[in-house]
């Protein structure tokens, strides 16, 4: 089996095919990220016995850098695989020396040692990648009309007012709404589109908070729901897990969440938590409980985040609706029938 690493950037790429510890091969130059640049690459992985059936594509994964890599080898029938660089970063420190062709090598020896735990990158569905695209560039407009927003609240404040820049903020805000509101009418349309994905998205609104934007990303991470989310793994990827802090009998701190994962995901599940601790009985007498007892009110709500994802997951793995009342049963109870 040929393990090959791939380095890339926006406009280029290095590979590198590790056989072993004492021998790795890496291409004489850079291929371009192109159609043309991956054919090449194609040729050289063939020039060294390289072949879609008995090998292995790892990448770091970069985002759009990779995105041509993996949609073009993938077609030429390449099985694939997109490694975090927390993950690498973690195997290999970052001492030493650094180069593309080093980064290269390691991603291949990474990708080699743990092949049989990785995942194998497929294509989502067109649709999918496009709702994505959707939310992704609707957080981005978001966050310009935020900015806006306080550059226009700055200068309100001001003695000397400039009504130039008064008139092109809000002319700016205008349009950022209008804009961040066209997303979102194509977002619902796109998903009234395709009924299974419809049927998903209908599903979780049915419980209480949950509106099109948490619908649609959860949509998108699992891949239009055609895998079955596991809540835990779930809350972790999403940062909203709290994680114990203690060695001995010298360090003891309260959990925390590692305070990183999708954002804007992070965001709505906490709008989220604040909604049921408002309108939803059992949410609000669970908070005032906890915080009764002295608990602080972040972790109550990032409490109530976690119980809702795990809801969700619940949902998409039964296929069933919320039902307001239900409580689920243990299974250590179904241990002891």
């Amino acid at each position: 089996m040929s393990h090959v690493g791939i380095d890339a950037a926006a406009e280029s790429f290095v590979a590198s095919i590790y056989h072993g510890p004492v021998r790795c091969i890496t291409a004489p130059h850079p291929f371009a990220n192109t159609e043309q640049g991956i054919t090449q690459f194609g040729q050289w992985l063939a020039e060294q016995g390289a072949f879609a059936a008995n090998s292995q594509i790892y990448l770091e994964n970069t985002g759009v850098y990779t995105e041509l890599l993996c949609y073009q080898l993938h077609q030429r029938g390449f099985s694939l695989s997109l490694l975090h660089p927390k993950s690498l970063a973690k195997a290999f420190g970052g001492e030493g020396p650094k180069t593309d062709a080093i980064d290269s090598r390691k991603i291949a020896e990474y990708g080699a040692r743990y092949s049989d735990k990785l995942r194998l990158w497929e294509p989502q569905e067109e649709i999918v990648e496009q709702i994505r695209v959707i939310l992704s560039t609707r957080e981005q407009l978001v966050q310009q009309k935020t900015a806006t927003q306080n550059t226009r609240s700055a200068l309100a404040r001001k003695v000397v007012q400039t009504p130039p820049a008064n008139r092109a903020l809000e002319a700016t805000l205008e349009s950022l709404q209008a804009q961040i509101q066209e997303l979102e009418k194509e977002l619902r349309d796109l998903i009234r589109s395709h009924p299974s994905l419809m049927q998903g998205v209908a599903l979780l609104m049915s419980a209480p908070g949950v509106g099109w934007l948490l619908s649609a990303h959860f949509l998108v991470m699992t891949r239009g729901f055609t895998e079955v989310p596991n809540s835990r793994r779930m809350a972790q990827y999403l940062g909203i897990s709290p994680n114990a802090h203690s060695s001995g009998t010298s360090i003891q701190r309260r959990p925390r969440t590692r305070r990183y994962g999708p954002p804007m995901v992070r965001k709505l599940l906490h709008l989220a938590a604040r909604s049921l601790r408002t309108h939803e009985e059992r949410s609000r007498h669970y908070f005032n409980r906890k915080t009764q007892e002295g608990k602080p009110k972040p972790l109550v709500l990032n409490n109530i985040a976690n119980k809702l994802v795990k809801q969700l997951c619940a949902m998409l793995r039964d296929g069933t609706p919320y039902q307001k009342g239900h409580k689920g049963l243990d299974p250590r109870h179904l241990a002891l029938a």
